[in-house]
């Protein structure tokens, strides 16, 4: 039983939920990794989620753990993320882990009444959040957007070039992951850098 409250410690549902068996799994392993590993025990001891799905990638065969954090806590995560994500990603073999804060998007006020609604609530604020969140620790250095032909709109990120080892293999992850969060289609990229002959 004691097992269960500390496990159960790790993720706190909205509105009293209870957690499905994927979320359970996911705070088992950050419940275990609490336990074992030292270099992460003290930054794990006051963090829990808010919920957890696994998604499959369009087009590929990889599979992708959206793991969603309440915001508050999401500087903690942050500074520990390369790690957890690398402990995370040994445990779940074969899925990519990503890290979203959970925020909330209001609706524009109806009818001309002033209700002031914070900039970061917006659809856009809370939409670029999600794409520092999605490749974090990697820097967005530019974005543009492509309009095609038929009139649908892509865009397109570029990333910190000299995180390319780190991230390239992400890069379709992101995507997908996006696109399920936000109906969005994207593709990231990495600059091209010139070389001077």
């Amino acid at each position: 039983m004691a097992q269960m409250t500390a496990r159960s410690k790790k993720i706190v549902k909205e509105k009293g939920q209870e957690p499905d068996e994927f979320e359970e799994s996911v705070a088992q392993a950050l419940f275990d990794l609490e336990a074992t590993n030292t270099e992460l025990k003290g930054d794990l001891r006051d963090l829990y989620i808010t919920s957890a799905r696994e998604i499959d990638i369009h087009n590929t065969t990889r599979k992708a753990i959206i793991v969603h954090v309440p915001y508050r806590l999401l500087k903690a995560f942050h500074k520990i993320q390369p790690r957890l994500v690398r402990e995370l990603e040994k445990k779940f073999s074969g899925k990519d882990v990503v890290f979203i804060g959970t925020r909330r998007i209001m609706p524009p006020p109806k009818n001309g009444k002033s209700i002031s609604r914070p900039r970061s609530r917006t659809l856009t604020a809370v939409h670029e959040a999600v794409l520092d969140d999605l490749v974090h620790p990697t820097e967005i250095v530019g974005k543009r957007t492509r309009y095609r032909v038929d009139g649908s709109k892509i865009l397109k990120v570029f990333l910190d070039p000299k995180d390319r080892n780190s991230t390239e293999y992400k890069l379709e992850t992101f995507a997908g992951v996006y696109k399920k969060l936000t109906g969005k289609d994207i593709v990231f990229e990495f600059p091209v850098t010139e070389t001077t002959a």
